[in-house]
């Protein structure tokens, strides 16, 4: 999971506002377009280290920079992706890495923009949230789909068959990518980023619940309203029934995690009586 530095978050802003005017008034159709032309940069930024040091060299002229990602691409993506790319290649980053990270994220964000313009935005979030708990939940599914060496198309394929025929073509755009781009580390970890980027679109935190038994409509409506109080800010629900839990609920937002399961509450106590 690659974070930005400072230099790199102020080249960031800029581009995303390049990317957010270009999308003003657009169709889904085309924010999904420009999101698949920016994912597919991106990877080939990862791929060839030349080009990724050149367009990221800040000592060489911002035109020239320019140019250069112009006329390596050519016609391969719309007037729109240069666009914002322009807004890339002439800034300064704080190392070619985060510039191609930024470039992810533009990516990541103009898809789901297409989502939010087409109403599906729920789904794609609901359905990334899903997909990340059934490959928590299969160790052997995990292990396949972080192997940097596996076939991209055929985890593709597989993820389409976990989580049904009619998922949502952002989705599978979001995970293709993602899994394009692999080269190892924690899957579980990014597929529940991109759901919490989902969220975070319609400026919601998520909440990521485990309890022993399902809870009713009622308590999921009380214990949302509950934590978007303490949080000041809209809180979707993530449920994950685990037997394992012994009473209460797991809840995790962000870093923090509240513990009010039974085995939380013991060891809580067992800390204080060691004192």
């Amino acid at each position: 999971m690659t974070t930005l530095n400072a230099a790199s978050r102020d080249a960031f802003a800029e581009a995303e506002r390049r990317l957010l005017a270009e999308l003003d008034g657009a169709t889904a159709e085309t924010a999904a377009g420009l999101g698949e032309d920016l994912s597919a940069v991106a990877r080939l930024l990862g791929r060839e280290s030349g080009l990724r040091r050149a367009i990221a060299d800040a000592s060489a002229e911002a035109a020239t920079r320019e140019g250069l990602i112009r006329a390596v691409l050519g016609e391969k993506v719309g007037e729109r992706a240069f666009v914002v790319l322009a807004a890339v290649v002439t800034a300064r980053w704080s190392s070619p890495r985060e510039l191609v990270h930024g470039i992810v994220l533009l990516g990541r964000t103009a898809l789901l923009i297409g989502a939010e313009k087409d109403t599906r935005l729920d789904a794609v979030e609901d359905e990334l949230f899903r997909l990340g708990r059934i490959v928590a939940n299969q160790p052997d599914l995990e292990r396949l789909l972080a192997d940097p060496a596996g076939n991209v198309g055929g985890k593709t394929t597989l993820v389409r068959g976990l989580l049904s025929d009619k998922v949502e073509p952002v989705t599978l755009s979001l995970v293709e990518d993602l899994l394009h781009r692999w080269r190892g580390g924690d899957v579980v970890a990014e597929i529940d980023e991109l759901a919490g980027a989902a969220a975070a679109r319609r400026e919601r935190s998520v909440a990521y619940v485990r309890t022993a038994i399902a809870l009713t409509e009622a308590q999921q409506t009380r214990l949302i309203a509950t934590l978007s109080r303490i949080y000041a800010r809209q809180v979707a629900l993530h449920l994950e029934v685990d037997p394992t839990v012994r009473g209460g609920l797991l809840i995790r937002i962000g870093d923090e995690v509240i513990d009010g399961t039974a085995t939380g509450r013991l060891a809580a106590l067992g800390r204080r009586l060691a004192g």
